[in-house]
């Protein structure tokens, strides 16, 4: 029988029953005596099994010996999580973990009806887990009551600083009696971290395991170099070559979730999106969906992936990459988990080659740096999945055989081996043909002449690009149009590569573009029949070759003259001097106040009739700068 010494029996029976023979590094940790009543700060990475580890050290505390809870009253201990999906999942291994033990666990979540918690906490609860905003709701409105609460439980407290919920942290502990237990679990211990426990535990007992000291072991990771277009084709080459049982594709933005998911239903992938503008119901839908496998596919992103936990998620692939170390850790550590070995595969546009290697490097990971899978590599492992699929060991069933034999008399084995191909390959997404590039010296540029390589650019046409055809595009110097990105943003709507667009003419108001004569149907049919690329641009096809001097400004601005050139065109006549003589004045002659001195008489100056003549001074109302605008006396005549 497996030895549990140390735990709870109620809890041990548990941990048998779920099939657990042995206790992770940080379980075990917990089962420490020195740690029976004290305050822990736990480090420990991501798939460690940190659930299971406090719901072991929360036992002593909260069951005091005893086999089993005593009727719900006022919650006992608190867990509290940074996002909705962790709490649930929270909630839901405690209370395996707790099954025999009578323990009653309410949820306190965003997202989930407040009224309905409201009345769980009423009838009582022996476990609370909740997000930050929805515990401190629950709190200001006097629903829950924590004067009996013996424990407080902060899993992911690194996260949760990152995510801005400091201050309701410290709203919640500061609300909570000061003789509890305070449990902090967390992948990282920053000076943030560090400062939240000295702040608000006594005496902590710092835990490091062996498992934070070996990042991720379990898991294989692959830096993939694609040429920037082909980063979502090398997804889908990816996610074919593997074929696991589930897989999370991880992008840094809302839109780009939607993106990816429009696209890949397309394809015919069995996938769900989870993001922050989903709501809670959604959500659920999405991850048990992945659970009971209608969709093999998850596209998410950080925020909303945190802690989730997914069965049999065998690969992790970074459609963008993660801005720091920890978020690569994190999102990685959503494979490998319990003795499985998972794949981690980054997509490494060739322009962020250097941020992937640093990434890597401030993780303390060592990749394999290769090319994404080819068409080829996705078609060859098919053909072995096939080969190896456990039907064919399967015998016929009695109630088929008539069907197996008739199916041979009337189509023949070769006939029924060609359908069950086609059917197979049916089901699948077809692979995609990728950009070759070099892992190591980057993209093959393609070479002009012996002066170097040569990108498509706003020179003219290639001498070697053959036949063409050219199509006009509804941005030019006016809207900021530049190729580095015009060229990806073709190659995307347009399914074309670099090799296929030619020459780039930038004008005021649009811009010219040379593509590839073969390509050019394909082209359109891409882009659509609205023919226009993202954001509201517009492509039109050209007949033949366009004026490139058509566009440009019908007025030109004149060069400036230097101004020695311009004296010179001053009229000759014009102006006369006066009888000041050029020769400097002598010393003492010179006029300390040349402002003074009445301007010289030149011909030519504009004649004035008298001056205008006003009777009396100006009349003052009160002193100057206090009373109203002077009044001048009306001019007679």
């Amino acid at each position: 029988m497996t030895d549990f010494s140390g735990v709870a029996p109620a809890i041990a029976k548990a941990l048998v029953k779920r099939g657990y023979t042995d206790l992770t590094p940080v379980q075990k940790s917990m089962l420490d005596p020195a740690l029976a009543a004290s305050d822990a700060l736990v480090s420990a990475q991501t798939g460690s099994g940190k659930t299971v580890a406090f719901g072991l050290a929360l036992a002593p505390t909260l069951l005091e010996g005893e086999e089993r809870f005593e009727p719900a009253a006022e919650p006992l201990a608190l867990v509290i999580a940074p996002t909705r999906e962790l709490a649930l999942q929270v909630k839901r291994e405690l209370e395996w973990l707790y099954e025999m033990t009578g323990a009653v666990i309410v949820s306190c979540v965003g997202g989930m009806d407040i009224r309905s918690e409201r009345r769980a906490l009423e009838r009582g609860a022996h476990i609370v887990v909740g997000t930050p905003g929805r515990l401190c709701d629950h709190i200001r409105r006097k629903a829950f009551n924590m004067s009996r609460l013996k424990a407080v439980v902060l899993d992911e407290a690194d996260e949760m600083l990152d995510l801005g919920f400091r201050e309701d942290l410290e709203f919640i502990l500061e609300a909570s009696p000061d003789d509890r237990r305070t449990l902090m679990f967390s992948a990282t211990v920053p000076a943030a971290i560090a400062k939240l426990a000295k702040s608000y535990q006594r005496n902590a007992v710092r835990v490091a395991t062996t498992a934070e000291e070996k990042q991720h072991v379990d898991i294989e990771y692959r830096a993939l170099a694609v040429a920037p277009s082909d980063r979502e084709n090398a997804i889908i080459n990816v996610l074919r070559y593997y074929e696991a049982t589930n897989a999370i594709v991880f992008c840094s933005t809302r839109a780009a979730v939607n993106h990816l998911t429009a696209r890949f239903h397309n394809r015919n992938f069995n996938v769900v999106a989870l993001s922050g503008e989903l709501t809670q119901s959604e959500r659920t839908h999405a991850l048990q969906a992945m659970r009971d496998g209608r969709a093999r596919v998850c596209i998410a992103t950080d925020v909303a992936a945190r802690g989730i936990d997914l069965p049999g998620l065998d690969l992790v692939i970074h459609a963008d990459l993660p801005t720091n170390s920890d978020t690569l850790l994190h999102r990685s550590g959503r494979t490998g988990r319990a003795g499985r070995k998972g794949v981690s595969a980054l997509i490494v546009p060739l322009n962020a080659r250097r941020k992937a290697e640093r990434l890597l490097d401030n993780a303390g990971i060592s990749a394999a740096w290769a090319r994404p899978p080819s068409a080829e590599e996705v078609t060859a492992r098919d053909e072995e999945r096939l080969l190896a699929d456990p039907i064919f060991e399967e015998a016929p069933r009695e109630e088929e055989q008539d069907l197996v034999k008739r199916l041979l008399a009337a189509h023949g084995a070769e006939k029924l081996a060609t359908a069950f191909v086609s059917l197979y390959r049916s089901n699948q997404s077809a692979p995609e043909d990728l950009i070759e590039v070099s892992v190591q010296d980057g993209p093959r540029k393609r070479r002009d002449n012996a002066d170097g390589p040569r990108e498509p650019s706003q020179k003219g046409p290639r001498d070697d690009f053959g036949s063409s055809v050219w199509f006009s595009i509804s941005v030019g110097r006016k809207q900021n149009a530049e190729p580095r990105w015009l060229i990806p943003m073709l190659c995307r709507n347009g399914n074309v590569t670099k090799r296929e667009i030619g020459a780039i003419k930038m004008q005021q108001d649009e811009t010219f573009v040379e593509i590839a004569a073969d390509s050019a149907d394909a082209f359109l049919q891409s882009i659509g029949p609205n023919k226009a690329l993202e954001r509201g641009i517009r492509v039109t096809q050209l007949n033949g070759t366009p004026d490139f001097n058509k566009s440009a400004p019908s007025k030109p601005y004149a060069a400036k003259k230097p101004y020695d050139d311009r004296r010179d065109e001053r009229p000759k006549d014009g102006f006369k001097k006066g009888p000041r003589s050029d020769a400097a004045p002598a010393a003492g002659e010179r006029d300390s106040k040349p402002w003074a001195k009445k301007p010289g008489k030149f011909e030519g100056q504009p004649k004035f009739e008298g001056k205008p003549k006003f009777e009396g001074k100006p009349k003052f109302e009160g002193k100057p700068g206090n009373g109203p605008k002077p009044k001048f006396a009306k001019k007679k005549g």
